[in-house]
């Protein structure tokens, strides 16, 4: 039975899950192309999770063994829409999976939320996380080899933070911004981001939260590390751990709510020290407006309540945080990508149990999984289930004679070579991992992750 050949865009997690996941069913024999844009694989386990958060980024060593199979294959450094279109991918393949996630910010959409100064934690995971994308190549300075992102002054002239969201990427960034960068010094960051973050002046990083601490988005892991950072004070308000009904019915019926809201209720027992540093956490609390003539001043904010129907209400009264720094971290956000579907309201891709619908319809041959497909939820495990749905409803689609083989994995092969793309393969990362495994035991440490295009692609290179 000749193969079915299965392009999957995006090679984080929602990607090579959904890889292993036809792979490792019998009934239909495929060949799998899983392309990405960047050099390397892994997604957001890579450039998203927190560089001090080694358990969790070690995921990707699970991921690489899905890559490792004979059925399967890799196509870095390819970006569909530059180097191909959709239209050409379906031309050479059989089916399509779109697995590129959600990259963008949410807005707060409050006055001065564009003043410089204020910027998205997307943005910023990516900066310290070592994402290519936003690390600009050399500008031939022979005393600074590499132009600097914008993020970086902003951060070294920063001494007051203000953090908006109440899920876990807030608290990575809450993270990175307190600690001192000796106490990242055992992580994978990149040299250039190490130094920056050894010359901030972050004294005080606010944390704003637009419901209570029972309604919080953390997970009681990542909340409990916030407690045991060093040399720094908690700041809460007691008031904002006197729960109303609402509350409480809630951590009655939330384990998790429960245990996050004991976590909070230990600390108002933690005495100010005085330490240099310090977390305030404000609930009930949300950005009315962000100050600032050329940059940012301060944050304008207001206490909130809930309303008879759940909705946050404005509470008052109105007055300012003193911050350089504002940090958006109120949620991922799917983008477009030509010659895809996608729906504005919701930022995804319209689909049915992961078949993409267009304007006609099912799409014969067109597939979506991950956050592009639901929005940005879950935890990275729940990208499993997700591509196990999608991946039933195209073998249902193959049993059913609407998705038939008719294509060999060459002719993606050929199309691309013909065009003198070059894609990195599974060797060719491989090469790059050596490269900064070398490169962190030259600094003692396991790993120093490569930023920039031009050091990955030299890297990449076979030396024979």
């Amino acid at each position: 039975m000749k193969p079915l050949v299965v392009a999957i865009v995006g090679a984080g997690p929602s990607g090579i899950y959904a890889a292993e996941a036809l792979t490792s069913q019998s009934e239909v024999p495929v060949q799998v192309a899983v392309i990405d844009k960047l050099p390397v694989p892994f997604g957001l386990v890579r450039y998203g999770v927190a560089p001090d958060h080694p358990s969790i980024r070690s995921i990707r060593n699970t991921l690489e063994r899905t890559l490792e199979r004979d059925d399967v294959s890799f196509f870095g450094n390819v970006a569909i829409g530059r180097d191909l279109t959709v239209e050409e991918l379906r031309s050479v393949t059989d089916a399509v999976i779109y697995a590129y996630g959600a990259a963008s910010d949410r807005r707060l959409d409050v006055e001065g939320e564009d003043l410089a100064g204020s910027i998205a934690a997307p943005d910023l995971v990516a900066w310290y996380c070592g994402n290519p994308d936003v690390h600009p190549e050399t500008s031939g300075a022979a005393d600074h080899p590499h132009r600097r992102n914008p993020v970086e002054d902003l951060i070294i002239g920063a001494r007051e933070t203000v953090v908006v969201g109440a899920g876990n990427v807030a608290l990575d960034v809450l993270r990175v911004l307190i600690k001192e960068a000796e106490e990242l010094d055992e992580t994978d960051m990149a040299d250039e981001v190490l130094e920056v973050l050894g010359k901030k002046s972050v004294t005080d990083v606010h944390l704003l939260a637009r419901r209570g601490p029972a309604y919080t988005a953390f997970t009681t892991k990542e909340l409990r590390e916030i407690a045991k950072i060093e040399n720094v004070d908690l700041v809460l308000d007691p008031a904002d751990f006197d729960l109303d009904e609402a509350s409480k019915a809630r951590i009655t019926k939330d384990k998790v709510a429960a245990r996050n809201v004991a976590a909070m209720q230990d600390w108002l027992d933690r005495p100010i020290t005085g330490a240099p540093r310090r977390i305030h956490l404000h609930f009930w609390t949300r950005p009315v407006r962000i100050l600032g003539t050329d940059r940012v001043e301060a944050v304008e904010i207001e206490r909130t309540r809930l309303d008879d129907t759940g909705r946050v209400v404005a509470a008052g009264p109105l007055e300012p945080i003193a911050a350089q720094l504002v940090v958006r971290s109120v949620g991922y956000r799917g983008t477009a990508l030509d010659g895809i579907p996608y729906d504005p309201n919701l930022g995804r891709v319209p689909h049915a149990d992961g078949h993409v619908i267009r304007q006609d319809g099912f799409s014969p041959d067109e597939y979506v999984t991950g956050w592009i497909k639901r929005g940005p939820t879950g935890v990275i495990g729940t990208n499993k289930s997700d591509a196990v749905e999608t991946v039933h409803s195209l073998l249902n689609d193959v049993s059913d004679e609407a998705l038939v083989a008719r294509h060999d994995i060459a002719e993606l092969t050929s199309l691309l070579a013909e065009r003198g793309i070059k894609p990195l393969d599974l060797p060719a990362w491989q090469r790059i991992d050596a490269a900064e495994m070398a490169r962190g035991q030259s600094h003692g440490r396991d790993r120093t992750t490569i930023v920039h295009h031009s050091e990955l692609l030299a890297a990449a290179t076979d030396p024979d």
